[in-house]
């Protein structure tokens, strides 16, 4: 007997690799996993009937010759494996420490493992029906943000393309991606968010968030996708109790902070941008108050190990320009244009007192000089007091560049204009 078997607590990536493996080896059989992701259950629900997947509870305990495992590099023992069964390995994370030198492996470091398989299975010229292309681009999408996480790669994009030309449904793709809360995992949400703490760890914001789950019978990744929607940090790191232990799931949305690597720590693993752990080793600690606490040694071993993880930020000081050309409210239109036409700079700051009071743009400028409108500064400038600080990092330059609408940025220092930074500043560092 030969079977493809995933990970527990499987999300789509994980199914849909299940199907694509099958479907490349018609007489291996996809055997589920105990527990899926309660997305992934419904959609079972509605849709399993068009699927081969097995239930391990239906296999006839014979000898089981060889095993593929997608989406995960961690061994699922069934009845009937042993020593002769051979191990194949298909997945899109980093490889992991200490695998069997006899276990075969096929690692690509793309966005989703139904990637891989996709493509296959698109080599092989093999004809997909509407739902099982379906499937696949589920799985694609789930891993890369639809297409627009970091770890996305132009081979997503090309693998997704093919499944939508062999007919997969984009509002499926969307029902079951986007998927409610349940009340109770709303509640673990309610109190990550109430207890999220953000700790500046060289110039990222890194929130740490802890929650009791218990209660709960499902998956907490689609809290950490929540919570950092709601954060937008650099990089997030939940720690919620549960039955079986202190699971952790860590994203990161920049390459300075790999949780990868971080959850490794703990004893899981994953790539630099998604990874996750289950701590079953839980030290005996106390809240503030005294209580038992299974999350507060994992935070504080967290908290002790992020500095030498984390690759300090670009700060604004390292790309801003020195000792930048200012503008009067009282500057004429005529003075402005000039120094624009000399200096070549798209825009200037309007200081008044000591004070940055506004930002005069070339196209103010050149509309005012087209109308021949005898105007000042004041009168054109867009008003109001956006800077930065030499210490903070780009993201911090991008959102303010992005709410203000302002192109050049000042930088300000203990109060005293010290620098400017431009939009082409940032572009090029980007």
């Amino acid at each position: 007997m030969h079977v493809i078997l995933t990970h527990e607590q499987a999300d789509f990536d994980a199914l849909a690799s299940l199907l694509g493996a099958h479907l490349l080896s018609e007489r291996a059989l996809p055997v589920l996993p105990r527990r899926l992701n309660r997305n992934v259950r419904a959609f079972l629900t509605l849709y399993g009937r068009e699927f081969p997947f097995v239930d391990p509870r239906d296999l006839s305990g014979e000898q089981i010759e060889s095993a593929m495992l997608v989406d995960t590099q961690s061994l699922v023992t069934l009845k009937g494996m042993g020593k002769e069964t051979r191990i194949r390995v298909v997945d899109h994370h980093p490889r992991r420490e200490n695998l069997p030198d006899d276990w075969e492996l096929s690692l690509d470091l793309v966005g989703a493992t139904a990637t891989i398989l996709a493509e296959n299975l698109r080599d092989a010229q093999r004809q997909l029906s509407a739902l099982h292309a379906t499937l696949l681009l589920l799985g694609i999408y789930e891993d890369t943000g639809s297409l627009t996480y970091g770890i996305t790669t132009a081979r997503d994009a090309r693998a997704a393309a093919w499944l939508l030309e062999n007919g997969a449904n984009l509002e499926i793709v969307g029902d079951f991606l986007n998927a409610p809360l349940s009340p109770q995992q709303r509640a673990v949400y309610d109190e990550l968010s109430a207890n999220a703490q953000t700790h500046d760890i060289k110039g990222h914001q890194v929130v740490i968030a802890c929650g009791d789950a218990q209660d709960v019978d499902e998956e907490v990744s689609s809290l950490a996708h929540k919570l950092r929607d709601l954060l937008d940090p650099d990089a997030l790191f939940i720690f919620v109790k549960t039955n079986d232990g202190v699971r952790l799931v860590a994203r990161s949305s920049t390459d300075s902070i790999h949780v990868g690597e971080i959850a490794a720590e703990f004893g899981g693993g994953g790539h630099r941008r998604a990874a996750a752990a289950l701590i079953r080793d839980e030290e005996k600690s106390q809240d503030k108050d005294g209580k038992p606490d299974a999350t507060r040694a994992p935070c504080e071993h967290l908290l002790a190990i992020l500095p030498e993880y984390v690759q300090p930020s670009i700060t604004v000081a390292e790309i801003m320009s020195r000792g930048p050309q200012t503008l009067s409210p009282q500057t004429s239109v005529e003075k402005a244009e000039q120094l624009m036409q000399r200096f070549g700079y798209e825009g200037y700051p309007v200081v008044e007192g000591g004070k940055v009071v506004g930002l005069l743009n070339r196209r103010a400028v050149d509309r005012a000089i087209g109308h021949h409108l005898n105007l000042t500064a004041a009168s054109l400038m867009d008003a109001g007091e956006v800077t930065v600080s030499p210490d903070d990092a780009l993201t911090t330059l991008q959102k303010r560049m992005t709410a203000s609408g302002w192109g050049q940025i000042p930088v300000v220092e203990d109060g005293k204009l010290v620098g400017i930074v431009t939009r082409t500043d940032l572009l090029k560092t980007l």
